[in-house]
């Protein structure tokens, strides 16, 4: 089936390393394109993250909770005692580690099992452990805090949790968009910009930052799964971004090289206003309260609503 789309920025890299040639890249290759999008948006993959920081669990359904937030993710997180409430920890960052603070959190591989309540670590040096949430929750602290150095307390909150804007839902971003800024990077890969982003929701069978058209004054709304989207406003990204997935590594002049590029590539579709700088890349949307409760599963259409 073929559905018209918007237009899309697209560019064409050189071969340059950057200076004087990459500069000529972005002046003369960046045009707009009219086509038609031949496959119909959809649903193509959902993340959630049970640790605050740590690897995704992909699924094939997600669950909006009453808070308007992905049921299971960001569900456990490791926090700093001395700012934390332990007996009722609050909602929010300020007191709950990720990569930001936690740079070797990137060298951990993780799999939570929420079945059983066993989280699966590997660290870098191999030799895999496994801890049973909350039994182990003591014996998971202290070997996270020797691991990373520093005193935490490993928690769990309801709804919605430790999810860094509590006020808002889902993380939303399209393959297209995954697919583009990789582009603009040597050997960095579609599953490397993916695993960087962390999104709740992709989209696929949209162009390039079809995201970016639900934040502003008169935005639509998307549906999906029977559940409405509607935008907040647009990430403005951290320092993680910049890191390899795998390592921790950051890669020199990532965020130099994506604001060029972002500002290149800016859809004509989206509304400059509501950005107020352009190290942005993923929507932020929420969820209505009718809407709180509904699952959204892959494979699911995804149609634009109250469109101007």
């Amino acid at each position: 089936m073929q559905r018209a789309c918007w237009g899309q920025f697209s560019m064409a890299r050189g071969d340059d390393g950057g200076g004087a040639d990459h500069r000529r890249v972005i002046d003369d290759r960046v045009k707009y394109l009219s086509f038609v999008w031949t496959d119909m948006a959809h649903v193509a993959r959902l993340r959630c993250y049970p640790v605050k920081g740590f690897d995704a669990e992909s699924v094939d359904s997600i669950r909006m909770t009453d808070a308007g937030s992905v049921a299971g993710d960001r569900e456990f997180a490791l926090c700093d005692p001395t700012l934390v409430d332990v007996e009722n920890p609050k909602d929010g960052p300020d007191h709950a580690y990720n990569g930001k603070q936690l740079p070797r959190i990137h060298e951990l591989r993780t799999r939570y099992d929420p079945v059983d309540g066993v989280l699966e670590v590997t660290p870098p040096d191999g030799g895999a452990l496994s801890f049973d949430l909350p039994a182990d929750n003591e014996a998971a602290e202290e070997w996270f805090g020797a691991f990373f150095d520093v005193d935490v307390t490993l928690l769990r909150s309801e709804p919605p949790a430790f999810v860094d804007r509590p006020a808002m839902g889902p993380s939303v971003i399209s393959t297209a968009t995954l697919t583009e800024v990789a582009s603009w990077f040597d050997d960095l890969s579609v599953e490397s910009v993916r695993r960087r982003m962390r999104a709740n929701v992709e989209i696929d069978g949209v162009p390039a930052f079809w995201e970016d058209r639900f934040v502003g004054d008169d935005s639509p709304g998307f549906v999906a799964g029977g559940v409405r989207f509607e935008g907040v406003e647009p990430c403005a990204r951290c320092v993680v971004p910049t890191r390899d997935p795998e390592t921790g590594d950051s890669l020199e002049g990532f965020r130099e090289r994506f604001l060029e590029y972002r500002e290149a590539t800016f859809p004509e579709w989206a509304d400059r206003d509501a950005f107020d700088h352009l190290y942005t890349l993923m929507l932020i949307a929420a969820v209505p309260e009718s809407d709180r409760g509904g699952t959204v599963s892959v494979g699911d259409v995804v149609d634009v609503v109250d469109e101007g």
